[in-house]
């Protein structure tokens, strides 16, 4: 399932937002983190990664393998900060952050 450009806009409106919820560092991609990013977008479905890793391609790299191993899409890259989207059909309206900014869009 690919994000159309309309998502991916709406999407990042609403990420400006948000804080990391995961923090990845250089010690890689373990159980344990991979747990706690699985829970993070079955509850919130849109969040942000922050990837504290000094080299570009080290953080490209490492993007890759949580993007395959949580199968989750990318909105958006920007630094050391990356958006992250993975729909959940019975995600609870009070935590997900779709269903909380559904008509913000970036407009106040």
């Amino acid at each position: 399932m690919s994000l159309s450009q309309a998502q991916k806009k709406a999407f990042r409106s609403i990420g400006h937002h948000l804080n990391p919820v995961v923090t990845v560092s250089e010690n890689g991609v373990s159980e344990g983190l991979l747990a706690e990013l699985d829970r993070a977008l079955k509850d919130h479905e849109l969040i942000k990664v922050k990837l504290a890793l000094a080299e570009r391609d080290d953080r490209a790299a490492m993007l890759e393998e949580i993007l395959a191993a949580s199968r989750a899409e990318r909105v958006q890259t920007i630094g050391k900060m990356a958006l992250l989207y993975r729909a959940n059909p019975q995600a609870n309206p009070k935590l997900s952050n779709i269903k909380r900014f559904e008509g913000h869009h970036g407009r106040h």
